[in-house]
This record gives C-alpha cells, structure tokens and sequence, in this order.
C-alpha cells in the first residue's frame, strides 16, 4: 500500500506518552528532528466532544508533521473528536487500543479494546467516514489470557477491513489486572517476531512497531526485516539527542543538518521566550529538555540546575545559560 506524505513520516515516530509528549515536548523533539513524526499525549473524545476542550488540540505550526491520538469506544463521538483533529489540522488521527491504565479501562477504551475488535473495526470506519486524512490505530498483542496468536491476526483483519491507514503494535500483552502501567511497559515479554510475522502476513497494511526500541540500529534493523516503521518512546524521551539527530539521514535520507545541542537550545529560546511572555512558566518546557545531553560530561549537573530552578517564580532564559555555564564548569573540574 503505498503511504502518504504524513504515514511516510511513521518510518520513526515517537510514542504518544501522557504527561510527556505534550506541545512543547513536540517542539523540543522537531528541533532535532525535521522528519519524524510526533504525536500528542492521549486526548479524550469525550473531553473534546462532551466537555468541549478545545485546548487540548493545541500545537505550534511547526510540529508538522503530529499526529493527534484519541482514546474513547463510541463511534459517533469518535467520529466528531476525528473531525475536530482534522480541522484542527492534524496530519494524522490515532485510536488508542493499547493504554491499559484503570482510568482508561473505566471508560471503556485503551487495551481493554482488545476485547472488542468488532466495535474498534466500528469506531476506525465511522472515523475514516468523517475526516479525509489518515485514520490509524495503536494496540497491543493482546490482553489478560488472549491468546496472541490468535486474536491478533482477527484483530487486524478487522480493523485493515474497516479502513484503518497505519497500524502501531507494541509488542507486548497488556495485564488489564495486576500489574500498573508502568509494569504493564517492561513486565509482559516482547515478541517482535510475532509482530514481524504480522506485517509479513498483511503486507496490504503498513504497520510500525513499538515496544522496547532503544536505538535507530535496532529500529534500522526492524525495518530491513519487514516493519514499515518504528516508534520509540521512553528512549526518544530520556535521551533525545541520541535518538533523533542522526533519524533524518539515516531513515528518511535527509541530507546531514549541520545540527549540535547548543543550536537546538539554540532553537528553543525564541519559543521559550513566546511562553514566558504569554504567562507561562520555565519548567513547563524545560523539564523536557532535562535528557538532551544524556550520557555526556556534564549532563547530571544540566539536569540538576534546570530541575530545581526552573520552576522557581520569574525564572527566565538566563537559567539555560546558567546551566550551560555550570555543565561546562563541572566538565573543566572532572578533567
């Protein structure tokens, strides 16, 4: 099947992840990434339908290209959240089948959808009927008991029937009962050959997978053997530098950007500069900046600096410099 310009970008994505991926951890990430496509924390069809939330859908123009992910289990209501996105000017809208949180399970939609691939096949086709860009699901092998073998393969048909675009499989089962989130991203063992067989098995429906992925060599590695994409979550988030500087070149054959750390903070300053004029708050953007010298001399003391005083009232611009400051100070006193 071939991709659109906004499911081409899927060739490495990063991982919708609640309180993580919001706008200015989207605009961070494309500083070091033009390619790779980025997509929003969750968003609630009732909180947008229902409760009106327009907020939510908030971006910068700049985040292109984002994909907005839904989580909710009534078509119609799905179908108007879609649309929102749309109009929005979402490249992409995202059904989440894979959250396993109680909160989600209490509102019927995430991984407990597993269950229920009649009504995701309905709410993926009453979606497709509503907005004319890609309509895409992210799901699970399983849940609970299911037999992945099994219920996977009739998911898929499923859902590739009612017109889903992209699917995104993390590659493990999800414990509905049990085990907490965050247990539920490193307990149930990975099976990307399972997954590899699926794409194998659908070749009509590009698919990524996500689940465990800590470098552009592995992903590099799945794609060479039959994954249209792949997502990267915690990695990109706590190490994004290493994650997304080389992605352009190496996966979408973007000639090499004469890019550093300093020209991404760089980048960031006017951005931080327009929030702090509006009224927001430092922290708010930097507390996703904290991994961008992960692993190199001085990062604990970037982390320190900008963890304890960017929260601190009339914090400003001048803190990353301090911080750079100090990081090159620590450096000199190691050596």
């Amino acid at each position: 099947m071939p991709l659109n310009a906004a499911t081409a970008a899927a060739r490495l994505s990063v991982a919708p992840m609640m309180d993580w991926t919001d706008r200015h951890c989207r605009y961070f990430h494309r500083q070091i990434s033009r390619h790779a496509l980025l997509y929003t924390e969750m968003v609630t069809s009732p909180a947008l339908v229902r409760g009106r939330a327009l907020h939510l859908l908030d971006y910068s123009p700049e985040e292109h290209p984002v994909a907005l992910q839904l989580g909710g289990s009534d078509p119609q209501e799905l179908a108007e959240a879609a649309r929102m996105g749309a109009a929005a000017g979402y490249d992409e809208i995202n059904l989440n089948v894979g959250c396993p949180s109680d909160r989600v399970q209490s509102g019927t939609f995430g991984a407990v959808l597993m269950k229920t691939p009649d009504l995701v096949a309905a709410c993926v086709r009453a979606m497709k009927a509503a907005v004319d860009v890609p309509v895409t699901v992210k799901c699970r092998i399983g849940v609970d008991d299911q037999d992945p073998e099994h219920v996977l393969p009739d998911f898929i048909a499923r859902v590739r029937d009612a017109g889903c675009d992209y699917l995104i499989i993390h590659a493990r089962k999800a414990w509905l009962q049990g085990l907490s989130p965050k247990e539920n991203r490193d307990i149930p063992p990975l099976d990307y050959d399972l997954v590899l067989r699926m794409a194998e098995q659908f070749p009509d429906l590009p698919m990524s997978i996500n689940g465990g992925i800590e470098t552009l060599a592995v992903a590099e590695d799945l794609i060479a053997r039959g994954m249209t994409g792949v997502m990267i979550g915690r990695a990109a988030y706590h190490r994004p530098w290493d994650v997304l500087s080389e992605v352009d070149a190496r996966l979408f054959g973007a000639a090499p950007a004469a890019l550093s750390r300093a020209t991404v903070i760089d980048a960031m300053r006017p951005y931080i500069e327009a929030h702090l004029a509006d009224g927001g708050k430092l922290h708010q953007i930097t507390r996703h900046m904290l991994g961008l010298f992960a692993g190199q001399p001085g990062a604990r003391t970037w982390r320190r600096v900008l963890s304890e005083q960017a929260n601190r009232p009339g914090a400003g611009i001048a803190l990353l410099d301090e911080a750079l400051e100090q990081m090159q100070l620590s450096e000199t006193a190691a050596g």
